[in-house]
């Protein structure tokens, strides 16, 4: 019981911070200097409203991995639609390192947890494979900062990916920029945005096991 009202409270307590003004400290704080960071990108509309603001304030690169999507047709065609994205926004000049797809290291890490709900436990371990291969890049190549676009949609948790890549920064010893990109109205523009440059939108969140669920569900 102790360990429940301990774990409450902490809860309260991580919500309690707003970490889209975190991030808007930060570039406030830096000026006019232009800080490296290492943007982990899941998909053209979750980069969509954030690739509009960040490479106003940072010296951007942005990194491709996602050995969660499913099938491989998949991951060619969201990787596809990033690029239109790009082109389209007028940012093909933005590095972008690109990943292939690697499914077995998504299987790898997150053998027995199969049937787990959608949000639970294997969408944490989703979240930490990709977050420290990110950490270890910006790490290996002096970034100053590593940041992800997954806080813009409004089904993940930007409270537990905040708090995963602070537990990874630290060990990788590089910064995490914190970010709740769908606030100040980010998910929002990132629709206006996708609907503007005629972006694909997928139906479910990349991984074989939601889709299954979206097809249990017939949608």
């Amino acid at each position: 019981m102790v360990a429940f009202f301990s774990r409450l409270c902490y809860d309260i307590l991580m919500n309690r911070r707003n970490y889209q003004r975190e991030l808007e400290r930060i570039i406030e704080k830096n000026g006019d200097s232009r800080p490296r960071v290492l943007l982990h990108v899941c998909c053209g509309p979750c980069s969509s409203s954030v690739l509009e603001v960040l490479p106003k304030h940072f010296d951007l690169t942005l990194l491709w991995y996602n050995p969660n999507i499913y099938p491989e047709a998949e991951f060619t065609l969201r990787f596809e639609t990033l690029r239109k994205l790009m082109r389209d926004m007028g940012l093909s000049d933005i590095p972008v390192i690109s990943e292939p797809w690697q499914s077995e290291r998504y299987y790898e890490r997150v053998k027995g947890l199969e049937n787990e709900p959608e949000g639970g436990k294997r969408c944490t371990e989703c979240f930490r494979l990709r977050l420290e291969e990110t950490a270890r890049i910006a790490a290996e190549k002096g970034f100053d900062w590593f940041c992800t676009t997954l806080t813009l949609s409004r089904h993940k948790d930007a409270v537990r990916i905040n708090s995963i890549a602070e537990e990874i920064a630290q060990a990788a010893g590089v910064k995490w920029l914190p970010s709740d990109f769908k606030k100040r109205d980010g998910e929002n523009r990132s629709i206006e945005l996708c609907e503007q440059y005629h972006v694909y939108r997928q139906l479910y969140c990349g991984c074989e096991f939601s889709l299954k669920k979206r097809m249990e569900c017939g949608e």
